[in-house]
């Protein structure tokens, strides 16, 4: 990757991208840092703390600490993580929205329309989750006059406006830039969260904390063993041989070549993991929005303690959910039939098996294999390390900060693998595209 980032910045249509997409990160961050006029900052950051690594925590560690700061994208992009995710389930369940979703670039823009629309329907309803439920004390009511309501206006409004910010920051990285946008914001603020947690364990062993020194090699450690294992699976795939047979059009003879389809064994990506995580979250996400109380016995703090991000509860449903939307999004993504009817229709076939229903019985069967596997190495990825580092932190006394934790958490690990070799991949594409120009020339 090193290499290809080198090369890529001796060419300057793509040193301009990189240029762009690393200002556009700079503005993000710099509005993850900036308050936002009326809150108190030191209460936010009190109240993230008390939630105990739980579901404030984990939005606070995904925005690079941005909810804690009080800042004006505190919000980040998980309304519109939410609300994409809410389109896709209703794309599979409305007929009228899967025809939408499949009418080419015109109705791709529609569905981004709704899509957007929707985030910002769901970042009003978090903003005022967030004022309401972190209580007028956390407000600096005599910013604006003295008047309560009025500085809670001004901060849902505030915070909403970040969050459509951050969407457009994002569609801007994806056009101007290199790579998907919204994954690179994600990816910049869970490094900046790990970042955080890993200077203020180095100033602890700095200051004679030895304790914090073996915590800081374990846990490099099983980053390394983790991190391999990630990208050893996200490059394995299942290659299926097909053969097209000679055809004679005119005086000219095609097909007779052979190919194949590769399909992997992690084909859905963090979709899975991100579908479940924001299924067992949501009610405690409604909770927050309606029902937010730090107080022993509240049904914000039970939810928490027994279900919330971070517990052991939570890591082993989250793990099943995993395993279920596996199977789920690889329908979506693979379908047998479909290619099944490709391959009759360019005139190919399957060694071994007819044209028709007895392909795309087989592809079918090889799909869900595949998918067996992917869903297992989805699952053990958002199970051991969570539980792994927990145990470590419990058991050897390490002092693991959570916001470490879950800067590497399940979904932590995939996005900052996955977004690493699609960047890597996109240089490569850019170098090679700029060859075959200077080929052709």
């Amino acid at each position: 990757m090193l290499k290809n980032l080198r090369e890529a910045f001796k060419i300057k249509e793509v040193r301009k991208k990189i240029i762009i997409t690393l200002v556009l990160l700079l503005i993000y961050r710099i509005g993850c840092w900036l308050p936002t006029p009326g809150i108190v900052i030191g209460s936010f950051q009190s109240v993230v703390d008390k939630d105990g690594g739980g579901f404030l925590s984990l939005i606070s560690a995904i925005t690079g600490n941005a909810l804690s700061n009080g800042a004006l994208l505190a919000l980040g992009v998980g309304p519109y993580i939410n609300a994409s995710i809410i389109m896709q389930l209703l794309a599979v369940a409305i007929p009228s929205l899967e025809r939408l979703s499949k009418q080419g670039e015109e109705g791709k823009k529609k569905m981004a329309f709704y899509t957007k629309v929707c985030a910002l329907i769901l970042a009003l309803a978090q903003a005022i989750g967030i004022v309401v439920g972190f209580g007028a004390g956390n407000l600096d009511s005599a910013t604006f006059f003295g008047s309560t309501w009025l500085t809670g206006a001004v901060v849902v409004a505030i915070l909403v406006a970040g969050a459509m910010f951050t969407v457009w920051l994002g569609d801007k990285i994806t056009s101007l830039g290199i790579g998907n946008g919204l994954s690179l914001l994600i990816f910049v603020g869970l490094l900046a969260t790990a970042g955080r947690a890993i200077a203020n364990s180095v100033t602890d062993v700095a200051s004679g904390n030895l304790e914090g020194l073996w915590s800081l090699i374990i846990f490099a450690v099983a980053i390394i063993v983790i991190f391999g294992f990630i990208v050893f699976i996200d490059s394995a795939e299942r290659r299926i041989p097909v053969q097209y047979a000679k055809q004679m059009k005119g005086r000219k003879m095609y097909g007779g070549q052979s190919t194949n389809i590769p399909i992997k064994i992690n084909s859905s990506g963090v979709m899975p993991i991100i579908f479940a995580t924001a299924i067992i979250t949501f009610p405690q996400l409604l909770m927050s929005i309606f029902w937010y109380s730090t107080e022993e016995g509240s049904a914000y703090m039970w939810y928490a303690q027994n279900l919330g991000a971070g517990t052991w509860l939570y890591s082993v449903l989250v793990a099943f959910l995993i395993f279920v939307f596996s199977y789920f999004y690889s329908q979506i993504m693979f379908n047998p039939e479909d290619v099944s009817r490709q391959i009759q229709q360019n005139g190919g076939f399957i060694p071994g098996y007819r044209p028709g229903k007895p392909t795309s019985d087989y592809l079918k069967r090889v799909s869900n294999r595949i998918t067996l596997w992917g869903a297992i190495f989805l699952s053990l990825v958002a199970l051991i390390p969570s539980l792994m580092f927990k145990t470590l932190n419990t058991v050897l006394n390490l002092g693991m900060s959570g916001s470490l934790i879950s800067a590497f958490s399940a979904t932590g690990l995939l996005i900052v693998v996955s977004v690493a070799l699609e960047i890597d991949k996109q240089l490569e594409a850019q170098l090679l595209m700029r060859n075959y120009k200077g080929f052709l020339k």
